[in-house]
């Protein structure tokens, strides 16, 4: 035992002379210095020349010249959305969305009915009203006569009890004329139905056509249809059409849920895919700012369907830049063929007789590069990640007793200098996820978020050269201070490979046992350095010197392509939605992780072979010089301001807030006036510093919120109820001026029903979108009321009041709720409740001096404004 000792001793210290000698021998086998730069750049260029041009890749349009192939003609819908569109704001409530829209969207309906193909088919056209209640969020989502437009083709003569329901909305935020949220959805509908009905090709199952207006408000239009709706019952699966950009690919985000089968139909049908079960996951977790009427469907109907959204460019989502200049037709026409394949192949679902009997868990789903699409079930997909993770870690085994046979070492003492580069290896793997946080943290609290907003290339230079200096630094450390000549520098390459194959072995375990099913992003570079290392180890290559080299760069071609594409998708999403995710919220380090990520998976097998060419260090040192050149021209030069007129601009929403405090004997004891901002990005008020925006006496209005009922302020929606510890106020001098005020609170009647228990009926009239705020005192209690009684058993958490939203379409007749109010000790005689009733009047530019002082905002910010009108009252 004392002899082993001895020798694994001295094969731990060398002669100083034998080391030199080895290590001059090795530096000759490896590579010039000047390749190393060169290899890494190679696989950057290989990004811009693949990945991008997939990524953005559209086909052509068609023209009314192909109209008799009785396809989509993205030309004829490109018309219908010009024409949509130039509606301009669709606000539900509004003329343009209660009145115009709907004329236009039943005006084109009636001319496809006039074109049917009557010994073919059957088409019925149906215009509803809907009015209802749900919870949502912190809210309790009320609405009055909002409209639908549905829509059922029939195959001739079917008595098909089971529909398809295609879905999107035409109504549309403040200030927008929506051309992309979602008047494109609308008119590619449009056009597919047209083709449907129009072509000589039926199907089994009638589809349902639904053109909601009201989604923008919290999904109101959807829910009213999937509840009340004579079609409703008999939707089995939904095809949902929304947008979160304009002018790109439309992505999968949801599928489901429960039902993989679906997802096969998008495979056998789709012309060009794209899809990501992490987008699913991502969106599920709440990291996106925005919600579908997939949801109602799936909640309220439980039906399973696909969820397509529009996805690129959402710096113009839900501003006035939305408009038809920013959609290329070939857009349209990817959408087109994509939906009008989908919706014939699931119009045909043997599946749909019967959803319940094939409900057979989540699926797994990705794209690759367009190319290709690829499913499978959560079961196969948890065997093939364990199997590919087991495998991996046989074949290191294997390659491990190798390198002891082909160096006569022992296993022990491989082992343990296998720990020795495992550690450094996760070492690497920490530092390229840990490095690129700590820039985004260290800009965020200097002021800086959101330098790359406008300038996305900075990425690059501020997260992904980051995170390939922390992938580099300890193993090219580790390559020049490591001393073992028993074990050639390219074994000692291959061991830090097997540790980086080892960290993914061990990932793809333990996120598949968690139930991850993104787990397959780790998997995929992992399974070709596991085929890599089999071909290696059967043919020799192993063995000699860095020969194995080759088959590995090889191997991690398609690996690095999907990784980068993955990643790549991510940011082009979530980069504009850092201007619109609330000041709370750092988005700097989602897109800073999310390139790391994207750099430790596409990089994490490549990184490491810098190594095999001499002076590796150089690399490392330039990485630097890329980091500190970027980070100055992040944040010393107008390259990392985050707003560009147009482009990119800076969302800024505040409202025009005329306070009234009435106490319980009816005097006014408070009338204020000034703007409520609402910031929505990181950056708060900073970029409007130095600008011609006076914002002299700005405040939190956070001290508010521990005084008065939801803060003492008109939150408008959930968002604003989230942010609201981050809002602010600023007040002015002059009230402010209504150029309406046709809000009003009555109070029916206040009867005693027993003798702890008193009824109230209150009558509320005011503009389309409004909301009621209601907050006991602390010995009474609300025990009933006609409103949704399950948001009354589970209230908001304290100490948020409760939250009534309202929204009324073409029906703005005035509604009556009532509420029973007990107090134990009977004495009604005293303040019960606080009421306040906010009424916004959104369109109306405000009086002139809120005109003016929004005159003097900077090019660069988009502006949603309104005057507001808040009442508190008590009872």
């Amino acid at each position: 035992m004392a002899d082993k000792e001895k020798l694994i001793l001295a094969d731990s210290v060398e002669d100083p002379s034998k080391a030199v000698r080895s290590k001059i021998e090795s530096n000759k086998s490896k590579l010039p210095w000047y390749f190393a730069s060169g290899f890494l750049l190679f696989w950057g260029l290989l990004f811009f020349a693949v990945v991008i041009p997939r990524f953005y890749k559209l086909p052509t349009a068609l023209t009314m010249e192909d109209a008799s192939r009785n396809v989509f003609i993205a030309e004829r819908a490109y018309k219908n959305l010009y024409t949509l569109s130039n509606i301009g704001t669709k606000l539900a409530g509004s003329w343009e969305n209660e009145v115009e829209a709907v004329s236009f969207i039943v005006k084109d309906l009636e001319q496809i009915k006039a074109d049917l193909l009557e010994d073919y088919f059957d088409m019925e056209i149906d215009v509803s009203q809907v009015s209802g209640a749900f919870p949502y969020k912190t809210v309790l989502n009320m609405y009055q006569g909002v409209q639908n437009i549905a829509v059922k083709l029939s195959p001739k003569g079917s008595t098909s009890e089971t529909y398809l329901l295609v879905n999107s909305h035409f109504d549309s935020k403040p200030f927008t004329p929506s051309a992309g949220d979602a008047g494109f959805m609308v008119v590619t509908m449009l056009e597919v139905l047209r083709v449907l009905a129009t072509t000589k090709q039926t199907f089994e199952h009638p589809i349902v056509f639904l053109f909601n207006g009201a989604e923008e408000g919290s999904m109101q239009a959807s829910h009213g249809f999937i509840t009340q709706h004579k079609w409703a019952p008999y939707c089995k699966a939904v095809v949902n059409l929304d947008a979160g950009g304009s002018g790109g690919r439309e992505i999968l985000f949801q599928s489901g849920p429960n039902h993989a089968w679906i997802v096969n139909y998008y495979k056998n049908y789709v012309k060009y895919p794209f899809a990501t079960t992490m987008a699913e996951e991502v969106f599920q977790l709440g990291i996106v700012p925005s919600d579908t009427d997939f949801r109602q469907f799936n909640l309220y109907g439980n039906i399973p369907g696909l969820d397509l959204g529009q996805c690129i460019n959402g710096y113009l989502y839900h501003t006035k830049y939305d408009t038809i200049d920013a959609i290329p037709r070939e857009s349209l026409q990817n959408t087109g063929d994509n939906v009008l394949s989908v919706v014939r192949g699931l119009a045909n679902a043997t599946e749909l007789a019967d959803i319940r009997a094939h409900r057979t868990g989540h699926a797994v789903f990705f794209d690759f590069l367009g190319f290709y699409f690829i499913h499978y079930s959560e079961t196969t997909g948890a065997y093939l990640n364990l199997s590919v993770a087991g495998v991996a870690l046989i074949l290191i085994f294997i390659s491990m007793w190798r390198i002891t046979a082909v160096s006569n070492v022992s296993i022990f003492h491989l082992t343990c200098w296998f720990i020795l580069v495992f550690t450094v290896q996760l070492i690497s793997v920490v530092l390229g996820l840990v490095l690129p946080a700590v820039v985004a943290s260290v800009f965020d609290s200097m002021g800086l978020s959101l330098t790359y907003y406008s300038s996305p290339m900075l990425i690059i230079g501020l997260y992904v050269c980051p995170s390939l200096i922390g992938l580099s630094l300890p193993t090219t450390i580790y390559h020049i201070l490591q001393r073992n000549d028993k074990i050639s520098n390219a074994f000692h390459l291959q061991l830090s490979l097997h540790a980086q194959a080892t960290i993914l072995a061990v990932l793809t375990i333990g996120l598949t046992l968690f139930g991850l099913r993104s787990t397959y992003i780790f998997m995929i570079p992992l399974i070709f350095y596991a085929v890599s290392l089999a071909f290696n180890l059967l043919t020799t290559l192993h063995d000699r010197g860095y020969a194995w080299t080759g088959v590995l760069k090889v191997s991690q071609i398609i690996p690095f392509l999907y990784s980068s594409y993955i990643v790549y998708t991510f940011i082009v999403i979530l980069t504009p939605m850092g201007a619109r995710s609330g000041s709370a919220s750092n988005r700097d380090l989602y897109i800073a992780l999310l390139a790391a990520l994207g750099t430790v998976l596409s990089f994490g097998f490549l990184v490491p072979l810098i190594n095999s060419f001499r002076r590796p260090s150089l690399v490392v040192l330039s990485l630097l010089a890329i980091t500190a050149v970027t980070i100055y021209l992040a944040s010393s030069t107008q390259l990392g301001f985050p707003y560009r007129p147009k482009t990119s601009g800076q969302r800024v929403a505040y409202l025009q807030v005329r306070n009234k405090f009435y106490e319980y004997d009816g005097t006014l004891s408070k009338d204020e006036s000034g703007y409520f901002f609402n910031f929505q990005d990181r950056r708060n008020e900073k970029p409007l510093l130095g600008t011609k925006v006076n914002l002299t006496g700005l405040v939190s209005i956070k001290p508010n919120c521990d005084e008065h009922m939801m803060c003492g302020m008109p939150l408008y929606d959930y968002r604003f109820v989230q942010n609201r510890l981050q809002s602010k106020w600023l007040p002015r001098a002059n009230p402010i001026e209504l150029s309406e005020s046709n809000t009003e609170l009555e109070l029916v009647s206040k009867t005693e029903v027993n003798a702890t228990t008193v009824r109230f009926v209150f009558k509320v009239s005011g503009p389309s979108h409004m909301s009621l705020f209601i907050q006991p005192y602390e010995d009474v209690k609300i025990v009933n009321w006609s409103l949704s009684l399950d948001y009354l058993k589970n209230p908001p958490a304290h100490p948020l009041s409760f939250h009534i939203y309202f929204t009324h379409g073409i029906d703005s007749s005035p509604w009556t709720f009532c509420m029973e109010i007990s107090k134990l000790d009977g004495d009604f005689n005293v303040p019960l409740f606080q009421l306040g009733v906010s009424a916004h009047y959104i369109g109306d530019k405000g009086d002139a001096e809120s005109e003016k002082f929004a005159s003097s905002f900077p090019s660069y910010s988009i502006l949603a404004t309104w005057p507001v009108l808040y009442q508190r009252f008590i009872f």
